[in-house]
Formats: C-alpha cells, structure tokens, sequence
C-alpha cells in the first residue's frame, strides 16, 4: 500500500509549543513525517529559552532547516560556528547552541529535529 495524498497546514498545526521568546508550529503528515516553523524573536536564544524546556545543556536535535526570515547564529560543541539567513537551507548535527543575529525575527522551517525541539524531557 503506497502512502495517501495529504496536506497540512501552518494555518493549524497538529501541536504548538511556545516559550517567551519563540513559537513552533508543529504538521504531522502520515508515515511519520513532522514538519515545524519556527519563529524567533531578536534576543533568543537557545540555551537561555529552550534548555530549560529541553534539560539539556546543548540541543540534541539534528536539524536540516530553510531558512526564511532573519538571522542566526549556530555554534556547534565542538567550537565550529555559521550564519543563516533567508534562502538558506542548513543541516546541523545535533550539539549546538543558536540566538538570533539583530532585531529582526527568524522564521525557519524545520523537516528534521522539530518534533522534539521545545519538548520537555
């Protein structure tokens, strides 16, 4: 049996989880598929917003994220840090802190990581 047509939508997600500073909107598709977009307001960041959520020191999640508004910054454990902004697609293994580059928020959307990230443990 091959999988079904369908279609999700933003508009109204399957889940939500919010912290002060950030939103994720979360489409669940059939086979397993989950799709988040996250929204970051300027001066997150995820070890001071998430990591209390999350219990852990650094995000687990590996992503693979396209990136359509606003910047960030990721710094990986291992001292290796980016920039992304919009147009870019990234993936990021998982061990990492990331905050918002400047006042504008960043919107991303997430195929990998996004049905965990925000999730308390």
């Amino acid at each position: 049996m091959s999988q079904p047509v369908e279609k999700g939508t933003f508009e109204k997600p399957d889940e939500v989880r919010e912290g002060s500073n950030w939103r994720l909107e979360l489409v669940k598709l059939a086979g397993g598929a989950e799709i988040g977009r996250l929204t970051l307001q300027p001066g997150w960041r995820w070890t001071t917003d998430v990591k209390p959520v999350a219990g852990t020191d650094l995000c687990e999640a590996p992503h693979q994220q396209y990136h359509i508004a606003g910047r960030i910054h990721v710094q990986m454990e291992d001292g290796t840090e980016m920039d992304a902004g919009p147009g870019d697609v990234i993936s990021l293994p998982s061990r990492h802190d990331a905050w918002v580059v400047g006042d504008e928020q960043v919107v991303v959307v997430d195929w990998q990581g996004a049905s965990v990230w925000g999730a308390p443990r």
